[in-house]
């Protein structure tokens, strides 16, 4: 995951770590340790990520390119 694109594309949209924890449904802190590293497998569940396709309005590319960034082709 690219965490570092889904931060830009919230700050793009100006939605905070807070407002986005809330449409998800989460803790603030579990949204931050989600951010935080993709790599402790602390990340975003399916359902999650969809919802935040929706809610930052993703194209299906941007999507892939935050969600699917460590995916081997």
């Amino acid at each position: 995951m690219n965490t570092a694109k889904l931060k830009g594309k919230m700050r793009e949209r100006e939605i905070t770590q807070e407002e986005m924890a809330k449409r998800l449904g989460i803790a603030l802190s579990t949204m931050n340790r989600k951010l935080q590293s993709s790599e402790d497998g602390d990340s975003f569940t399916v359902g999650e990520a969809n919802r935040i396709f929706h809610i930052l309005e993703l194209s299906t590319d941007e999507a892939m390119a935050i969600f699917f960034a460590d995916a081997v082709a």
